[in-house]
């Protein structure tokens, strides 16, 4: 997301921050916030090696022979691979001029906390959009995401990629569903540390402005030490190539469903994430205009209210908005 202005907080951003009487800090309304709800559903697992993390899958079963008599037993083993993820940190500095903060008018605390706020949404979006985007092979500093790891139909993962059939170039999206456990897919965070976002109250430093000279400011270091491990593909189903206005949404939503299950997987915490474009097309697609429309596909979507919150499911499974989820991806051939 880009910056706007310069990077510390001034006099102007201190006036536009206080209430009408000068008195307090006002309330600010987070017009930029997101929806990310997918940092909620993700648990988080410790590296088992270092700052990776380390999976073994089994790719191939031992052949049996049919005994003969008078004949032997031939040896066989079982065929294994390791994949290995890794994580990146995310970091994020606060800094505001210690003179600054002593014309709030008392109210230091809260000004700080007011940045703060805004640094911890920045770093959620940021992590949502690597979640799914995120390539080490393009930038090796980050962590790989969902979608380069389902990106080929031709992959052995492939059968868990859809056609959503759009064909409007920089109009299309995903529509994900999954399974989330620790043999599933879950976050990594590095081997002796905690997972989540580490806030460090850094408090009064000398610092140097861009001719060299020194002043103090009041610093905290926002830091986010993440990666994500998919150790069963059976558990995840990307719908591709879905752009406004599909009307086959429920066909394309019901072969995600059964692209994982018909793996007959077992455990894990499933949910189902798209835009707000999706959930709409989703929503208008299970909604009959009349009672004759009703068809089995729409009735497996239900609407439900969840701590005073309507809650979209589809077969139990809860459909949630994902704004990370952009809708200019590329066209996906399955040609």
């Amino acid at each position: 997301m880009a910056t706007i202005g310069n990077s510390f907080v001034d006099l102007i951003d201190l006036f536009k921050r206080q209430d009408g009487d000068g008195q307090q800090i006002a309330t600010i309304i987070e017009l930029l916030k997101q929806s990310n709800p997918v940092l909620d559903d993700a648990m988080a697992v410790e590296c088992n090696n270092g700052t990776k993390h380390r999976t073994t899958v089994r790719t191939g079963l031992p052949p049996i022979t049919w005994g003969q008599l008078y004949k032997g037993i031939a040896q066989s083993k079982s065929e294994t691979a390791q994949v290995e993820d890794t994580t990146g940190m995310a970091e994020a500095l606060s800094t505001i001029d210690k003179r600054l903060l002593d014309l709030s008018g008392g109210h230091e605390a809260a000004v700080r906390l007011s940045e703060a706020k805004a640094f911890l949404e920045a770093m959620s979006q940021e992590v949502a959009s690597r979640l799914f985007y995120g390539n080490v092979a393009v930038d090796p500093e980050q962590f790989t995401g969902f979608a380069p790891r389902f990106n080929d139909p031709t992959a052995p993962n492939g059968g868990q990629i859809i056609d959503g059939g759009g064909t409007t170039a920089s109009e299309q999206t995903s529509l994900w569903l999954i399974y989330w456990g620790d043999n599933q897919s879950h976050l990594i965070y590095p081997k002796g540390t905690k997972a989540g976002v580490s806030r460090e109250d850094k408090g009064d430093q000398r610092v140097l402005d861009g001719d060299g000279n020194a002043y103090y400011s009041m610093e905290e270091l926002f830091r986010w030490h993440v990666g994500l491990s998919v150790r069963d593909w059976r558990y995840v189903a990307r719908i591709v190539n879905v752009e406004p206005g599909v009307t086959t949404i429920m066909d394309v939503l019901r072969s995600a469903y059964w692209a994982i299950r018909s793996h007959r997987v077992i455990g894990g915490k499933a949910a189902i994430y798209c835009n707000a474009n999706v959930c709409e097309m989703i929503d208008a697609a299970s909604t009959p205009t009349n009672s004759t429309e009703a068809t089995s596909a729409t009735v497996r979507v239900r609407v439900s209210e969840v701590d005073g919150k309507e809650v979209m499911s589809y077969r139990g499974i809860p459909i949630r908005q994902v704004d990370a989820l952009v809708q200019t991806e590329e066209i996906m051939s399955f040609a």
